[in-house]
C-alpha cells in the first residue's frame, strides 16, 4: 500500500476482516470500479484468500461486449478471477413492466448475489463513493422518506449469505480518477450514465450542479453531514425498537407475531410505527407496497387496545387486533 487511496481504503475496511477469505468484486469497467479492484488487489497482496471480480453484461449497449472483454483482459492481467454474467435487461424490465434503471440494479445485485454462493464468498464488494450516497439522499428527499431513508445507503447489509459492503462512502469520485491517473489505467466510459432518461443522471448532470451553482458550492457535503446525522438517529430508533419489541411480546406462532397493547399504550406513535415496521423486516414480509398511510392505520390499531378489529394488508399480511393484544400475520 504505497498510494493515499489506498490507505484510506485500507482505513475504512481493515484488510485483517477480508484478505483471507474468499470476496467478489463487482466491476462494470467503470471508473469507480476499476479503481476499487485495483486498490482491492494491491491491498490484498499477500493474503490467502480469494479476490474475484463480477462483471454483468446487460446488453444495454453496442459497446457491452467491449467492457465485458476489458473487464477479463484487466483481471487477466492481475491475476484475478473473473466471472462473468450476461442478461437482456430491456427485456426483463419489459417483462416485469419495470423501468430500466429498476430492472438493470436488480438483475445486477441477483448476479452478484449468485456468484457470492457460488464461489462461497463472505463479502461482496461495490464501489459506491461518497458522492453516490450525496445523489441518493438527494434523490430519496425528493421522493419522500423518513430518518431510514435519509441515511442513504448502508455501508453494510446481508445479500444472500454474504455481507454487502460499500468500503468507499467516504471517498470521492475525483479521489478515483486521480489514483487512477497515476497508475496509468484506463476504464470504460458508459455513456448511459450520461442519459437524462434516467433520474439519477438528472440529478448528477442537472440538479447538483444547480444547486452548487446557486444555492451552496458544498450541497454535497451538506447531505453527506444530513445522511451521517440520520443514521445516528436511526440506530438510536433502531435501539429503542429493539428494547420495545422485546418488552412487548406476547407470543407467535406459524409465522404470526402478538403484542401486548396494554404496554404499547402511551408510547409515541413514531416508536410504534418503527416497532410495526421492524417486524415486517424481521419476518422478511414485502414493504414496497406498504406506505405511511397504512403504518399509520397500525399505530391507530395499537393505540385502542379495547375495539375489536381485522385489517388486511398490502402483500397478504393480516392484522387483528382483539382481548388486548394485535396479531400480525402473513
Amino acid at each position: 500500500m504505497t498510494h493515499p487511496l489506498e490507505r484510506k481504503l485500507a482505513a475504512a475496511w481493515p484488510p485483517r476482516q477480508w484478505a483471507d477469505v474468499t470476496v467478489v468484486a463487482a466491476v462494470s469497467g467503470g471508473c469507480d470500479s476499476v479503481a476499487l479492484l485495483r486498490a482491492l488487489a494491491a491491498i490484498r497482496a499477500g493474503g490467502e484468500g480469494r479476490l474475484a471480480a463480477a462483471h454483468l453484461n446487460h446488453q444495454l449497449r453496442p459497446e457491452a461486449d467491449e467492457d465485458e472483454r476489458f473487464v477479463s483482459d484487466l483481471c487477466r492481467r492481475l491475476g484475478i478471477d473473473c466471472e462473468i454474467g450476461r442478461i437482456s435487461v430491456r427485456n426483463e424490465a419489459a417483462a416485469r413492466g419495470d423501468g430500466l434503471e429498476a430492472a438493470a440494479r436488480d438483475a445486477r445485485y441477483r448476479f452478484l448475489r449468485k456468484t457470492a454462493e457460488r464461489l462461497g464468498a463472505r463479502f461482496i464488494v461495490t464501489a459506491h463513493t461518497a458522492d453516490d450516497q450525496a445523489e441518493t439522499i438527494l434523490h430519496r428527499i425528493i421522493r419522500g422518506t423518513g430518518i431510514r431513508g435519509l441515511a442513504g445507503m448502508a455501508r453494510v447489509r446481508r445479500l444472500g449469505h454474504a455481507s454487502l459492503v460499500r468500503p468507499m462512502l467516504n471517498i470521492r469520485r475525483r479521489e478515483l480518477t486521480a489514483y487512477l491517473d497515476k497508475l496509468g489505467q484506463s476504464f470504460r466510459d458508459d455513456a448511459t450514465n450520461s442519459d437524462r432518461r434516467f433520474t439519477r443522471n438528472r440529478i448528477r448532470h442537472d440538479l447538483l450542479p444547480l444547486l452548487r451553482g446557486q444555492f451552496n458550492a458544498e450541497v454535497d457535503d451538506a447531505l453527506l453531514r444530513l445522511g451521517s446525522l440520520a443514521g445516528q438517529s436511526q440506530a438510536v430508533v433502531d435501539s429503542l425498537v429493539d428494547e420495545l419489541f422485546g418488552e412487548c411480546l406476547a407470543g407467535g406462532h406459524r409465522g404470526a407475531v402478538e403484542f401486548d397493547l396494554g404496554l404499547l399504550a402511551g408510547r409515541p406513535a413514531y416508536i410504534v410505527r418503527e416497532l410495526f415496521a421492524s417486524v415486517w423486516r424481521r419476518q422478511k414480509w414485502p414493504m414496497q407496497s406498504m406506505g405511511q398511510a397504512q403504518w399509520n392505520e397500525l399505530a391507530e390499531l395499537a393505540a385502542t387496545p379495547a375495539a375489536r378489529a381485522k385489517r388486511h394488508l398490502p402483500g397478504g399480511v393480516v392484522v387483528e387486533v382483539a382481548e388486548g393484544r394485535i396479531r400480525l400475520q402473513r
